[in-house]
């Protein structure tokens, strides 16, 4: 009796792959395990099992698998679930959640290796120049690797080549599979077992008067052995006894010592005791006592509390109860800056217990927090992390945190799946029978309309901590600043009056400017000309400290011009501003002053965010001048002055959460002043002091603000009333692109009708040479969203069999942001 697999290959195919399986490989497979296949011509991939069964397929041959990677399942059934909900409400393929959501590393690669057929006579005449350069080298070496075949021949494409000689019978190609993951092991050294007895170790130091190194090694080895009571390491034992490690491989070669190898975890926690979590006051207690009460009947819960009201102190309390019943937590943050200040908080709190899971971490660190949740061990209880952590294989979650949940950072835009983490967070709480908490001090509109339809259960914290006052907020005109002729640079007078007597007082300043780079446009006085990139419908931003001009959607940079392409003119001047810019004035109006910037050009590397902010708490930065991640949640103790250079920019962004997201940011960054004791203090730079969002902000009128843009939505079909799919349609050719949205939106709309808005260019039109085309569908409550999906995929697939659009990529964005 024949046996099967159905596979889930890491590639957006819709359909899962059927392969063949011997008895006693169908008796040891389980659901979850990893196995090595073949797939189309000559590509081996890692496929994860899906299900064993005994019936072949009717349109291909099933394959043999190649082999099996995994002795038990590294993805739990539940997780399978989960992966199935995301795939089917974003719709994306199985495949693609399959390849975001575990580490490089369990996707094990293929390489090609070349090597010379045997038996077999060669005339060498008969080969041309560049298939006699491979044939040489095989000469040399038994097999070569497709990079090396291509660094001889100097050229990239080297399959013709390879292909002639295959059809000569010169060489044979094969897939070599290897493995990405290696444990970390450590070395340690003991004092061999002939030592043990008192007689032979008094001979022992006898033989090694002469040699005293080695000598010492040993003495040192007793010293730290008494004292430690634990292994040692071969590194602390030359550190100790100030020995080479040549002297110590001689004690080992001699037989004197014994090396041996422990697996070791790349991230480990090295602290002293912990801590107990701090006492909460009256409205924590009454936020906790809520949630828990809420808890008894519902699972979702939106803890809103002000800026610096402690909702950190809350969720500590809610994480200690959970933990005590041996379940899992799962704590959700937007940025991974956010996690650096808050790594330390949970540690002092839960020491090993917590483990840290987000892409700024390596592969093999990624893989050791995964394999520590799978198997339930107690130092990864509680997982911090950004939205990948959701994929980790948890198998006993009993409570969600996803703290900031308005941030649009959960949402993933590309690749494919199109997810949204808060939302599949609620999703998967559920399927774990555990809870959520949703935390913010500014809520998203849908969450908060959410509790009043009594969906979610609401908390709410309206103090600060310690009873401090929220800052005080004040809007200044810089058309009139600038009238009155008292701006110096992006500065107006009142600005710079304030972060003086800040400093003065040894306080710290916050400067907050949406826009990383010096400027975003160079212009031509002469003619008017700017720099553009030549692969995206944008100017080219001016990054000072590398003197060049950079596009921040393809990487694109040139070195900045000094004189105009267009006319040659030199006159070139700089229009806008960004965090480089502000960065420059400061340091030419302040010279004494340490400034520091945070902005994705100063946090690349993996300890990137961690510098900048140790360096800030540490007081080592006096002002610091940011983007959009300062905003989030960090908690500096002695920042008095916030300054927002310029709130226009983000009011007038061509799109309907605008007001909404303007009015949290403006908020979320006000939140960072004057958290400890004294009052802080906002500056808002405007050029309309009286626009509604503006005033509403400056006296923290959120519910005001919320039934505006309520209203707002409810008149114009939009979230949290209508649901939103956004289809983009990409390709090379403009022409194409627009005929091919003109033919999916005609289609859409003789099922949708007036819920169908485009096909549109967004504002930025061609990215990495492809030009872009929307068609946003609206869907009311009442539609069906399940159908709705399947009319899309029908059209879809019919757009796809049309053979002039197959060229063309659509991209389908559930709940777009």
């Amino acid at each position: 009796m024949p046996y099967f697999i159905d596979v889930i290959l890491p590639i957006p195919l819709q359909r899962l792959f059927t392969y063949s399986i011997t008895e006693a490989e169908s008796q040891f497979l389980q659901q979850g395990m990893r196995v090595a296949v073949p797939f189309g011509k000559s590509k081996v991939y890692t496929a994860l099992v899906y299900k064993i069964h005994q019936t072949a397929p009717e349109v291909y041959e099933a394959k043999e698998i190649q082999q099996i990677l995994d002795e038990q399942p590294i993805i739990t059934p539940q997780q399978l679930q989960h992966w199935e909900w995301i795939a089917s409400y974003y719709m994306a393929s199985l495949g693609e959640v399959f390849r975001s959501a575990v580490p490089s590393a369990f996707l094990l690669e293929s390489e090609t290796i070349i090597t010379k057929k045997d038996k077999t006579e060669v005339d060498e005449s008969l080969l041309k120049d560049d298939e006699f350069l491979i044939f040489e080298a095989l000469q040399h070496q038994s097999l070569l690797k497709i990079q090396e075949i291509s660094s001889i021949l100097g050229k990239k494409n080297v399959l013709p080549v390879l292909k002639r000689l295959i059809d000569k019978e010169v060489i044979q190609v094969y897939e070599e599979i290897y493995e990405q993951y290696k444990p970390k092991l450590v070395r340690y050294v003991k004092l061999h077992e002939k030592y043990a007895t008192e007689e032979n170790l008094q001979k022992l130091l006898e033989t090694l008067n002469r040699a005293k190194k080695q000598r010492e090694v040993i003495l040192t080895l007793f010293s730290l052995s008494a004292t430690a009571k634990k292994p040692i390491t071969v590194k602390e034992l030359t550190k100790q006894s100030n020995a080479s490690s040549a002297v110590i491989k001689a004690l080992i070669d001699k037989e004197i010592l014994e090396e041996y190898y422990i697996q070791r975890d790349r991230v480990s926690y090295n602290g002293d005791e912990t801590e107990d979590s701090k006492q909460l006051n009256q409205y924590q207690q009454e936020a906790y006592e809520t949630i828990q009460t809420a808890f008894q009947t519902q699972d979702v819960c939106l803890l809103y509390g002000i800026t610096s009201s402690g909702k950190t102190e809350v969720y500590v309390k809610l994480i200690e109860e959970i933990i005590e019943t041996g379940k899992q937590v799962l704590y959700l943050l937007p940025e991974i800056a956010l996690t650096t200040q808050l790594i330390t908080r949970l540690q002092q709190y839960f020491g090993e217990k917590v483990a840290i899971y987000h892409s700024k971490y390596s592969v093999h660190e990624r893989v050791e927090v995964w394999n520590n949740v799978l198997h339930g061990k107690q130092k990864a209880q509680i997982v911090l992390g950004a939205r990948s952590s959701l994929f980790l294989p948890f198998s006993n979650l009993g409570l969600i945190i996803a703290d900031e949940e308005h941030e649009t950072s959960y949402k993933q835009f590309d690749p494919a799946p199109r997810y949204h983490a808060r939302d599949a967070a609620i999703v998967l709480a559920k399927m774990h029978q555990g809870k959520i908490v949703l935390g913010s001090a500014t809520p998203s509109i849908e969450s908060y309309y959410n509790t009043k339809i009594n969906k979610y259960a609401l908390a709410t914290i309206t103090r600060r901590y310690g009873d401090v006052l929220l800052p005080d907020m004040e809007l200044v005109d810089i058309k009139e600043k600038h009238r009155k002729k008292r701006m110096k640079g992006h500065f107006s007078d009142r600005l710079l009056e304030e972060i003086e007597e800040t400093i003065e007082n040894g306080e710290q300043v916050i400067l907050f400017q949406n826009r990383r780079g010096y400027a975003p446009i160079i212009e031509c006085k002469t003619c008017g000309h700017s720099p553009q990139c030549p692969n995206c419908d944008v100017s080219l931003t001016f990054h000072q400290y590398k003197n060049q001009l950079r596009c921040h959607y393809c990487s694109h940079h040139i070195a900045m011009q000094q004189q105009c392409l267009a006319c040659g003119s030199h006159e070139l001047d700089t229009k806008g501003f960004g965090t480089q810019q502000i960065e420059q004035e400061l340091t030419e109006l302040m010279p004494n002053v340490k400034v520091g910037r945070m902005d994705l050009d100063t946090t690349r590397g993996k300890y990137g965010y961690q510098k900048i902010i140790s360096a800030f708490e540490q007081q080592e930065i006096q002002i610091l001048v940011g983007t959009q991640m300062l905003t989030k949640g960090l908690d500096f103790r002695n920042v008095n002055l916030v300054g927002i250079m310029n709130a226009d920019s983000m009011l007038n962004f061509p799109d309907f959460r605008a007001h909404e997201r303007s009015f949290q940011l403006i908020q979320q960054v006000a939140g960072r002043a004057g958290r400890t004791k004294k009052r802080g203090k906002v500056i808002v730079q405007t050029y309309n002091p009286y626009h509604q969002i503006l005033q509403q902000v400056s006296v923290g009128d959120y519910e005001n603000m919320f039934k505006d843009q309520l209203n707002d939505r409810r008149q114009f079909h939009y979230p949290p009333y209508y649901r939103l799919i956004k289809i983009t349609l990409k390709h090379k050719e403009y022409n194409r692109v627009n005929e091919s949205a003109a033919w999916f939106a005609k289609s859409l709309r003789n099922s949708f009708g007036d819920n169908v808005l485009g096909p549109e260019f967004p504002p930025i039109a061609r990215i990495r040479n492809l030009y872009l085309k929307n068609i946003l569908l609206k869907i009311p409550k009442q539609q069906s969203l399940g159908k709705t999906k399947e009319v899309i995929s029908r059209i879809k697939n019919s757009f796809l069999s049309i053979s002039e659009y197959r060229s063309v990529r659509v991209i389908i964005d559930v709940d777009t942001v």
